[in-house]
């Protein structure tokens, strides 16, 4: 065997330009997923599976995972009630200062969580705008479970209703001409053309409005505080945690991850099988 030879078209293929590219790709592509992905694995490595299971039956865990779960699915629920009709008047309809309402719909996707909080407590508070008058009610928001719903709500409804009117924007207008010309009223139009042309559109999107309630962290601490089995959401629970109870929250932690990677393999599910039947 000539070794030389070898070396040699070893060093030649180097030199290809083509061959770089490929190298350099998958070097980045791999650097990319291990700087993303490594601290996720690393969580599985610090805890053992018995150590997990007994930690799913700590009563924070099991209070902060149902509160979790309860107010993202209310906020997730009020965001699809009221974000849908809303995004279909807005994208098929023109009217004085759409431009401004875009900007009003988009702010809470790159405002701050922290600042997001105390905005919702400078009006909903006790001393708030609006919290005031219903404070001498004798009605309470701020610091109360349905606070943590606000809090959802406000920074996760922007990313539903964001998808929502892209999808109606992109939905060929000429089946709803048609069913107008039938005789079909807009909310009959709306309710049986466009909600089952974009169903499955919709669901992906309350999924993700969903991950993003799940996970919110800044605003519902600034706006609902961290009382346990109150407000204390997983994302708060893990906070706590962390100054002492450090296997509950990479339990807490490791919980989240596998309702994370389950709403993205829904989320890719529901979007294969419309390209599918598209």
């Amino acid at each position: 065997m000539d070794l030389s030879r070898i070396f040699a078209s070893i060093r030649g293929a180097w030199k290809t330009p083509g061959t770089l590219a490929v190298v350099f790709g998958i070097a980045l592509v791999g650097a990319v997923c291990f700087y993303l992905f490594a601290p996720i694995i690393a969580l599985f490595f610090r805890t053992s599976p018995a150590l997990f299971l007994t930690s799913l039956k700590n009563p924070v865990v099991i209070e902060s995972l149902k509160l979790s779960l309860i107010t993202s699915a209310a906020a997730t629920l009020i965001a699809v009630a009221v974000g849908t009709p809303a995004a279909y008047l807005h994208s098929r309809h023109r009217y004085p200062g759409k431009e401004i309402v875009d900007v009003i719909i988009d702010l809470p996707l790159i405002l701050p969580p922290a600042v997001a909080g105390v905005a919702l407590l400078m009006l909903w508070g006790r001393m708030g705008l609006l919290g005031r008058y219903l404070n001498l009610l004798g009605f309470h928001v701020a610091f109360t479970t349905l606070a943590v719903v606000m809090a959802q709500l406000f920074v996760a409804s922007p990313l539903y209703i964001r998808q929502a009117k892209e999808l109606i924007s992109h939905l060929d207008r000429s089946y709803e001409q048609t069913a107008r010309t039938l005789g079909a009223s807009t909310g009959t139009v709306f309710l049986r053309i466009v909600v089952p042309l974009i169903g499955g559109g919709l669901i992906s999107a309350g999924i993700t409005t969903f991950a993003r309630a799940l996970g919110e962290f800044g605003a519902t601490i600034m706006f609902a505080g961290n009382l346990s089995g109150v407000t204390q959401t997983m994302p708060l629970a893990i906070y706590s945690a962390m100054q002492g109870d450090f296997e509950t929250a990479i339990s807490i932690s490791i919980i989240l991850v596998i309702i994370s990677i389950a709403i993205m393999a829904a989320v890719r599910l529901i979007t294969r099988r419309g390209e599918i039947h598209a």
